[in-house]
């Protein structure tokens, strides 16, 4: 009788286009690769994917930027370990080598001649340099006190001679994450996918635009700060004994960052949709980010 059902299992099976029961099974369901949450497709009841600038100068924003503490400088000397791999983009597909994530750390060169005629008439040269005994005495101090020739990781680059920026001069990050509302605990996600590192527009005048650094996949971020406890804090100004570790405090939403791109067909930033005034699409990122509150507040009367 056992036999005789086995073979009335094929056959049915064999009608609906299984040739065998173990193919029968329920397929595996996708979970993003690069998610830190690990919500499966068939959890998720609405997504958008969201841009943020974050400031690191900004004051909310400085416990990740505190004194030899820098998020960027962990970043930086992990990518120069050898421990941790930048890409090109937020697409997260093209690695990008460290020769070329070294390059564009590269301050830029102003070749050329740098003095004027009259400075030329005036017996300067290119070799003069700040420091120099010019005749008026050595004034690398005043009095008899010795002059501090240790470099400060907060200084500018040009005042220290050095070729590359400071990590301290990566001022800006670009979150990409994913907003996810998860159907079966019935509660908001804020997914952080990728981290990109900025140095921002102020540190190229001749240009006036911004360079990217490189992009990093936030799974691999968040397990470099969790390995690296003591060095990777979120500093509490406010209390020292809750100093908190950064993976912790991206966890908390304890940044500040304005929100500049919705995913959208033409790949457009919120900034270049609303393009009458800086003001305009100031006002319209604040009002997306108010419509995803309602829209988290009201999903299920959907």
């Amino acid at each position: 009788m056992k036999q005789l059902s086995y073979v009335l299992a094929l056959v049915f099976l064999a009608a609906v286009g299984v040739s065998d029961p173990a193919v029968a099974q329920e397929t595996p369901n996708y979970v993003n690769h690069n998610s830190t949450s690990g919500i499966p497709d068939y959890d998720i009841m609405y997504k958008k994917r969201l841009w943020r600038r974050m400031d690191l100068k900004e004051k909310q924003n400085r416990s990740f930027f505190a004194f030899n503490n820098e998020i960027t400088k962990i970043i930086i000397e992990a990518v120069n370990a050898g421990v941790l791999f930048p890409y090109k983009n937020d697409s997260l597909l093209t690695r990008m080598s460290k020769e070329e994530f070294l390059e564009n750390l590269k301050m830029p060169a102003y070749g050329g001649d740098q003095l004027t005629d009259e400075e030329k008439a005036m017996g300067f040269t290119e070799d003069d340099a700040w420091g120099a005994d010019d005749g008026w005495g050595d004034d690398s101090g005043w009095g008899d006190e010795p002059a501090d020739q240790t470099a400060d990781a907060s200084a500018t680059p040009a005042a220290a001679g050095a070729d590359y920026f400071f990590p301290s001069d990566v001022e800006v990050l670009e979150i990409m994450e994913d907003w996810v509302f998860d159907k079966r605990r019935s509660r908001l996600f804020y997914d952080i996918q990728s981290i990109t590192l900025i140095l921002p527009a102020a540190k190229f005048p001749e240009t006036g635009l911004q360079r990217q650094v490189a992009t990093f996949k936030y799974k691999d971020l968040e397990e470099l700060f969790r390995s690296m406890p003591e060095e990777a804090i979120w500093f509490n100004p406010q209390n020292s004994a809750e100093h908190k570790n950064l993976a912790d405090a991206f966890l908390l939403r304890l940044f500040s960052a304005r929100l500049i791109k919705v995913a959208n067909p033409e790949d457009s930033y919120i900034a270049d949709i609303y393009n009458t005034s800086p003001k305009e699409g100031l006002i319209a990122s604040q009002r997306i980010e108010q419509e995803l509150l309602e829209l988290e507040h009201e999903l299920w009367e959907y």
